[in-house]
C-alpha cells in the first residue's frame, strides 16, 4: 500500500509540474501567436467592466481596471484556460490514453487462448486427451465427432 501512495504522491507532483510547464507554453507561446494572427490581441486584457470603480474608465489594461477597484468578466484569461484544458487533454490522450490502449490490445492477442487439449467424459466426467476414443478411466467407447 505504501508504493502505491507514493506513486500517486510522484503523480501528482508530476501532473502539477507538467500543469505549469504547459500553462507556461500557452501562455508565452500559444496565444501570443494567436493573437498576433488576429490583429495584435493581448488575451490578458480582455476583459468587460461590470462596475466601474473609485476611478471612472474606461480602463486601458485589466491591471488598470483591478486598480481601480472596478468589477469586471476576465474572459481573456477564460480562453487561456480553455486552450490549457485543450493541450493538457490532447497531450494526455495522445501520449498516454492511446499507447496503454494499444499495449492493451497487444496483451489482449497474445493471451488468446490456445485450442482445448482435454474433453469430458460424458460418462464419468473426467478430463480425457481429445483425440481418445476410449475413455481411459471408465473403459467407454467415446463417439468421435
Amino acid at each position: 500500500m505504501r508504493g502505491n501512495v507514493i506513486d500517486i504522491a510522484v503523480g501528482i507532483i508530476i501532473g502539477i509540474a507538467f500543469g505549469a510547464v504547459v500553462n507556461s507554453v500557452v501562455k508565452d507561446i500559444i496565444m501570443p501567436s494567436i493573437g498576433l494572427a488576429l490583429g495584435n490581441v493581448d488575451f490578458a486584457n480582455l476583459f468587460v467592466v461590470l462596475r466601474e470603480g473609485l476611478v471612472p474608465g474606461p480602463y486601458a489594461s485589466l491591471a488598470e481596471a483591478q486598480q481601480a477597484g472596478a468589477v469586471s468578466i476576465n474572459y481573456g484569461f477564460f480562453i487561456n484556460t480553455v486552450v490549457n484544458l485543450l493541450v493538457i487533454a490532447a497531450v494526455v490522450f495522445f501520449l498516454i490514453v492511446r499507447p496503454v490502449v494499444k499495449m492493451q490490445a497487444l496483451r489482449t492477442k497474445a493471451e488468446e487462448p490456445a485450442a482445448p487439449t482435454t474433453k469430458e467424459c460424458p460418462y464419468c466426467i473426467t478430463a480425457i486427451p481429445v483425440k481418445a476414443s476410449r475413455c481411459p478411466n471408465c473403459t467407454s467407447e467415446l463417439k468421435t465427432a
